[in-house]
């Protein structure tokens, strides 16, 4: 069988599209798109990423609208979460360690569902 090898993008609506990539940019170092010829794309590293679909009723999207919710990938949790808190985000730890690692959830501006999560092997580096 053929298979993916990773997601190339995501795509979704935004009421301020250039407010909402400078956002992500100051606040998650992630590089816009690039528009001309030769820049590259904001580059992720590899690990794992689940890709799953999930009840209506769960929680983790934030408000019953939402239909998608993004997790990244941090490797010093505590430190991101300093960052965000320090540019007037407002941020929520969980406070349980589980087995695959630590949480920690925002929204961005237009009040999209994010997850933050260090795994296990990040939490001793």
């Amino acid at each position: 069988m053929h298979k993916v090898s990773g997601i190339g993008g995501f795509f979704f609506r935004a009421k301020d599209p250039e407010a909402l990539d400078r956002w992500y940019f100051e606040n998650l170092g992630i590089d816009p798109v690039p528009m001309t010829e030769g820049a590259k794309s904001w580059r992720q590293e590899a690990g794992e990423t689940a890709f799953t679909s999930m009840e209506g009723t769960v929680d983790q999207f934030g408000v019953p609208e939402a239909n998608w919710a993004i997790n990244f990938r941090v490797s010093d949790l505590d430190g991101i979460v300093e960052q965000l808190r320090a540019n007037g985000n407002e941020v929520l730890v969980d406070p349980t360690t589980y087995s695959m690692g630590r949480f920690a959830s925002l929204a961005d501006p237009e009040g999209n569902p994010i997850q933050l999560w260090q795994p296990e092997d990040a939490q001793s580096s």
